[in-house]
């Protein structure tokens, strides 16, 4: 091989060298990388409908008038099983609306889509029973006797725990939690009220954007996620509980003092 090449002119020895490392190059960008691409997602406003049903049916208490809006927030990102290129990965590299993730930090490697859309669709009924009993907690009724149903279909995971809690709390607590503002969130939930972070936060807070909200609840710890790719005029209230967001809504509707990042 050596011999060979040492009898051709060096252009052509060069691009004779040049074709394998051409041929790699080509099968980079075009094999399927292991990331996952994200953008911002849908919304919803909990004090509403979803596919013409309520989101949040309550029976055994008295449920007061609500105002403005409470938007759960979601991120969009492509399935376990999509191929992912070379110029997807770029391209969400340098967009302040994307994001490019290890597939594996998104989701369990090792599971078809089918698992872990059910592992997800799990995760939010475990989020929404979390949420009930928090909110029912904090407003101090009995979950023996309130019966609170929450529909919400075609979305899984368990970001929309905070968010669920906080309607519950407007629906049944005396006063307006959002003073007729849109108020967009994140962040899980537990039984006894603590907030717990969730992930693509910078994504959602677009997506709240886009949507109308000027007011987004984010889990403390990611603050400086939030701000990162803050939209303009967005005003972020940092929460560890369940109490800390009905506290902050309450002063920001009374022109108390708010926390902020």
């Amino acid at each position: 091989m050596f011999s060979r090449l040492s009898r051709l002119s060096r252009p052509r020895a060069l691009a004779l060298c040049a074709v394998p490392i051409l041929a790699l190059f080509g099968v980079a960008v075009l094999a399927p990388l292991p990331f996952t691409l994200a953008q911002p997602g849908t919304t919803a406003n909990v004090l509403g409908a979803d596919k013409g049903r309520p989101i949040i049916t309550i029976s055994g208490a008295q449920v007061h008038e609500t105002s403005g809006e409470l938007l759960m927030t979601t991120i969009l990102a492509t399935s376990p099983s999509a191929d992912v290129g070379l110029a997807d990965v770029v391209e969400g590299w340098f967009r302040t609306d994307r994001a490019v993730l290890p597939r594996d930090s998104v989701y369990p490697a090792g599971k078809t889509d089918a698992e872990i859309e059910k592992r997800n669709l799990g995760q939010m009924r475990q989020s929404q029973d979390s949420a009930v009993l928090a909110a029912l907690d904090y407003v101090g009724e009995d979950p023996d006797d309130v019966d609170v149903r929450l529909h919400l279909a075609d979305v899984g995971g368990p970001s929309a725990g905070l968010l669920f809690s906080l309607g519950v709390v407007d629906k049944l607590a005396a006063g307006d939690l959002t003073g007729g503002r849109v108020v967009a969130g994140t962040g899980t939930i537990t039984p006894d009220g603590r907030v717990g972070a969730v992930g693509g936060v910078s994504l959602k807070t677009q997506a709240a954007a886009r949507d109308g909200a000027t007011v987004f609840l984010v889990p403390k710890a990611e603050c400086g996620d939030a701000e990162s790719e803050l939209p303009a005029g967005m005003r972020l209230i940092p929460v560890t509980t369940l109490t800390d967001a009905v506290s902050s809504l309450r002063a920001l509707d009374d022109g108390g003092q708010v926390p902020s990042c």
